[in-house]
């Protein structure tokens, strides 16, 4: 997480008075009780949530310092906090994606969250995956490997939380062993085929999609 003069500058004066109180809450702060502990005035912590940290770093290290946060912690939020901590951008709209717009966001590979129907209900997993010949192919292990045939879904998205955008897309279809020597030796020679989460992870499955639909966040 960053701690530089350039954090100061992108700090959004909103989003940091949003976690401030956010964190006031957790703790049970009033406004008051986190200007007494940060040593100012009410009146001026109450300026400082309105004017951002730009106008006195020192006063939101203060700050930082009352509610048991870092600095980089106050000013851009958790490095590992989950995305959307920062909410929506101005005038939020949902727009649809074309196939050819989801193939190309989805790239060559990244990772992404398969939906496996098991019992008693479904289970959500990250994966990281390879694209190939318009298909989704994963590793996992001989145990977690769905049957031949299984439907399930797949879904990729991305979030760009400081301006409240993002897109997502989704692709339902079947899942099929690769058992063939030469497309192994051709998914293991793609770009991010080593599972992220090692282990013997020498099932590979294909998913072929039957529909990939998709959305994009944007904003004013």
């Amino acid at each position: 997480m960053n701690d530089t003069p350039d954090a100061v500058d992108r700090a959004e004066p909103a989003a940091v008075a949003g976690r401030i109180a956010e964190r006031r809450e957790q703790l049970g702060l009033s406004e008051d009780d986190l200007a007494h502990q940060a040593a100012m005035a009410p009146r001026y912590l109450h300026y400082l949530l309105e004017a951002g940290p730009a106008f006195d770093p020192g006063g939101f290290v203060r700050i930082a310092a009352a509610l048991g946060l870092s600095r980089g912690e106050l000013l851009e939020g958790r490095a590992d906090a989950p995305p959307g901590q920062g909410g929506p951008g101005p005038h939020p709209r949902l727009l649809g994606l074309t196939e050819p717009e989801c193939w190309e966001l989805i790239g060559t590979h990244g990772v992404g969250r398969i939906a496996l129907p098991l019992q008693p209900g479904p289970v959500v997993v990250p994966v990281n995956y390879v694209v190939d010949d318009r298909t989704i192919a994963y590793r996992t292990t001989e145990r977690g490997a769905p049957a031949e045939g299984t439907a399930l879904s797949f879904q990729i998205d991305h979030i760009d939380e400081y301006l409240g955008r993002g897109w997502s897309v989704l692709l339902l279809g079947t899942a099929h062993h690769v058992h063939d020597p030469a497309a192994l030796h051709h998914l293991v020679g793609l770009p991010g085929a080593i599972p992220w989460a090692g282990g013997d992870r020498t099932s590979w499955i294909r998913i072929s999609p039957d529909e990939i639909t998709g959305r994009r966040l944007v904003s004013d």
